[in-house]
């Protein structure tokens, strides 16, 4: 067990292991985006960081199948931060909070030797969508191509440059996808840990395993913050979720069926 889930488990109740919490109808999803954990200051511009922390949380509204309402943000700033970059930052946070009618409503800020960011969403939801739930014989499916992130961090690391439009500074959610799908969706989960990690937790949670029906990379595999979503199915439904994936223009492949079986991950922990 990783320090992470240690951790995690000290606090073990009926409310973890979503993405988010279901609270009285409310659910509340919270993420941390740090530099020099989670970007170097060099990648990305204060616009793209704003923009980068507000859409990875905002993915763990719509997994869940919720409406993101509400924002809360702490934000640790150094000193040597201008207003220019401050307006860029806010300018980022605003317009993706904007963009699926969140309101920020509060938060703190404080000095810092880094410019971390920590995001507090507030969603509401009618029906839930749970990591839980899958049975032995479904379907198990991603949206959109995988692989992509990972292969431009490593560009990044390597000093090298990524295109603007590229998935590790500009996500694209499938909240269209989700709002026409989800009556037919169990098991959902974002991707921000790669395809092979974050099955495991879906293996974890339901205790069951998947028959992989096509040899996966592990460079598609490993590929972390992908903010794509997991989702399982009956197969009877598998007509109407390829329609309604045509219908959202969301590219979608049907990865492995769910069996009684055990799960090895092939990735290196992404934590401590």
């Amino acid at each position: 067990m990783d320090k992470e889930s240690y951790f995690i488990s000290q606090f073990q109740n009926k409310h973890i292991g979503d993405d988010g919490v279901l609270v009285d109808g409310f659910i509340y999803s919270k993420d941390a985006f740090f530099e020099g954990v989670h970007y170097k200051k060099e990648w990305l511009s204060h616009y793209q960081i704003g923009t980068k922390a507000m859409m990875a949380n905002i993915s763990d509204a719509l997994s869940m199948g919720a409406k993101p309402l509400y924002a809360l943000l702490c934000v640790a700033m150094p000193k040597s931060i201008t207003k220019a970059q401050i307006d860029e930052l806010a300018c980022g946070i605003k317009e993706s909070a904007s963009r699926y009618g969140i309101e920020i409503i509060g938060g703190d800020t404080i000095s810092n030797t880094k410019l971390d960011l920590t995001v507090t969403i507030i969603s509401k939801t009618s029906k839930p969508l749970f990591r839980s739930g899958l049975k032995d014989g479904d379907l198990l499916a991603y949206t959109g191509r995988l692989g992509g992130s990972l292969k431009d961090l490593k560009r990044l690391l390597n000093l090298g440059s990524i295109h603007k439009r590229s998935k590790f500074v500009d996500i694209k959610l499938r909240d269209r996808f989700v709002l026409k799908a989800g009556r037919y969706m169990r098991g959902v989960m974002d991707i921000s840990d790669g395809l092979f990690s974050d099955i495991e937790k879906l293996h974890k949670i339901n205790n069951l395993g998947f028959r992989f029906l096509h040899p996966i990379p592990k460079q598609v595999g490993c590929s972390g913050e992908e903010y794509e979503l997991i989702f399982g199915f009956d197969p009877r439904h598998k007509q109407s979720i390829l329609r309604l994936a045509k219908l959202t223009r969301t590219p979608i492949t049907i990865f492995a069926k769910v069996v009684r079986s055990s799960y090895k991950n092939r990735c290196k922990s992404h934590h401590f």
